[in-house]
């Protein structure tokens, strides 16, 4: 899996879990519809820290506990990656 879709995966499960469709995570977050459907549907590679921030506070956290599972705790860089 790439380091982006754990992101969407990320967003996507925290929605099934807390009831809230995309659309109204967009509104909850002040993030763009458009912008949201990029990231969960991989469109969107590297996210703005910002609008982690933003989707983060929406989910009422941090965007500590909002990085921190597990599947992108023993996420794996190769060393050919780019910055």
């Amino acid at each position: 899996m790439e380091y982006y879709e754990l992101y969407a995966q990320r967003i996507r499960r925290l929605c099934k879990e807390r009831g809230i469709a995309v659309n109204k995570l967009a509104t909850m977050s002040n993030v763009k519809q458009s912008t949201l459907d990029n990231i969960v549907r991989g469109v969107t590679k590297n996210p703005r820290i910002k609008t982690l921030h933003k989707v983060a506070l929406a989910f009422n956290m941090t965007v500590a506990e909002f990085l921190d599972f597990e599947q992108l705790n023993q996420y794996s860089f190769d060393e050919n990656d780019d910055d």
